[in-house]
């Protein structure tokens, strides 16, 4: 039975990209070309990226829509509105302003640019306080 979304040689070519390898370095490692190195990398980060996408769907089945946050907000400004909209539905939120723009950055890279939101994300709240973006 198949463990995870990665092949084997998808976990080497990220473990070797982690470490600073360049491709054609890690082409030369696991004998074979740079265009098959780049292939597979592009491949396993597609891969990484679909699971992420899998794992905030599931999360956000226990929680409860909090508020939308409109493309162009200035980042600073965005845990201020999370922490109103979730005090008025009287759910403490389990993390600090900082800890709050932390966890949007890991969970949305790719919808925010220096400190404003490029796209807009909907956020999600459960009853434990715990925050998830959409």
């Amino acid at each position: 039975m198949k463990e995870g979304l990665l092949t084997d040689r998808q976990k080497e070519v990220l473990r070797h990209r982690r470490q600073g390898l360049t491709q054609q370095q890690i082409a030369d490692i696991i004998g074979t070309s740079k265009a098959n190195v780049c292939t597979i990398e592009k491949s396993a980060i597609e891969n990484v990226r679909r699971a992420r996408e899998t794992l905030q769907f599931m999360y956000t089945l226990d929680a409860r829509f909090l508020c939308e946050i409109s493309s162009g907000a200035d980042l600073l400004v965005v845990p201020d509105q999370i922490f109103r909209e979730a005090s008025a539905r009287g759910v403490k939120v389990r993390y600090d302003t900082i800890g709050l723009i932390n966890r949007l950055r890991e969970s949305l890279p790719e919808h925010l640019q220096a400190r404003f939101v490029k796209d807009e994300i909907q956020v999600y709240l459960n009853d434990d306080g715990e925050v998830y973006f959409e």
